[in-house]
């Protein structure tokens, strides 16, 4: 783990994208006016017949991967998580999600580390949406180990696939070689004071966290939840009966995503207070990303006031 060493995970993305399409030519990937920023014009300029620019018309975009994938195509469809999910709702769930198409949405800038493009461009209820839909898998990976591996394992999964990737430049945490299961959250740590439930770049804040509090002699666990849909409902229960306090933390709305979808297994598998940090029911504000991070309460340093409460 090298908490130093960063990389965006849509660079990431567009990397992983490129080697799927080396080995798998069904692979076909569509985006809207965005490829730059998304990085799928890494597979463009390798895959040109394979590459489908579909300008700023999203709709569209969603409603033609729906079309590749009835012709055994996978179809690999990006642009902003803003416009991934929010904008092509009715397609998603009525083109896609319905008839159980085999489409992978992949939506970079997700966030509010989209930072200066301001609150239009931050989507904090991506989660929310893309995991409220019948037969959608819901994949947030932490970095760019575990971002190469999801995409690889979108292409295997039949059905509809969101991933949520980050602008931002994030601390790289696994190996090359690490092992992953989809819907199989991973624990770093056995501190029964508190448990940390993180998702995306929040996991390598919450490892922060754990080191600082490891000086002081207050051990914790972090478990990172690259898996929000189907959620790890075990780790969640096992984490309860052990730990005297159980944190989510998310760079999302606290509605509907992570600690929701915690809470619900909570509640109906083995009751248990749950403290939610993440977005509380506000939109975002344009600024530096880490600044903005530090503006509403998203660092280690408030991961370590929480567990001290």
């Amino acid at each position: 783990m090298d908490l130093n060493s960063k990389i965006a995970t849509r660079q990431s993305y567009g990397e992983a994208l490129l080697e799927l399409g080396k080995i798998n030519e069904n692979v076909v990937v569509l985006d809207a006016d965005l490829a730059g920023a998304t990085k799928t014009n890494i597979f463009a300029k390798e895959f040109p017949e394979r590459f489908f620019d579909m300008g700023i018309a999203e709709q569209d975009m969603i409603a033609t991967a729906a079309g590749f994938s009835t012709c055994g195509k996978i179809p690999f469809a990006s642009t902003f998580a803003v416009f991934a999910t929010g904008r092509v709702y009715d397609q998603i769930r009525n083109s896609i999600c319905y008839p159980n198409l085999n489409v992978k949405i992949c939506a970079t800038h997700a966030g509010i580390t989209v930072g200066e493009d301001g609150a239009t461009h931050q989507m904090l209820e991506d989660i929310n949406l893309m995991r409220g839909l019948p037969n959608m898998t819901v994949i947030s990976p932490s970095d760019d180990t575990q971002s190469r591996w999801a995409v690889k394992e979108a292409a295997k999964i039949q059905g509809p696939v969101y991933i949520r990737f980050g602008r931002a430049a994030t601390p790289v945490i696994y190996e090359k070689d690490t092992k992953f299961e989809l819907g199989k959250g991973i624990q770093f740590g056995e501190g029964t004071k508190a448990t940390i439930f993180a998702t995306g770049m929040m996991v390598a804040e919450s490892l922060k966290a754990q080191e600082e509090l490891a000086k002081e002699g207050i051990e914790i666990r972090v478990v990172d939840f690259h898996t929000i849909k189907p959620i790890d409902e075990q780790m969640i229960i096992k984490c309860a009966k052990e730990t005297e306090k159980l944190i989510s933390i998310e760079e999302h709305s606290i509605i509907g995503g992570l600690g929701t979808a915690i809470s619900e297994v909570l509640t109906d598998k083995y009751p248990a207070k749950l403290t939610r940090m993440g977005m509380n029911d506000c939109f975002g504000k344009s600024g530096n990303a880490s600044e903005l991070l530090k503006y509403f309460g998203l660092t280690s340093k408030e991961i370590i006031e929480e567990v001290k409460k």
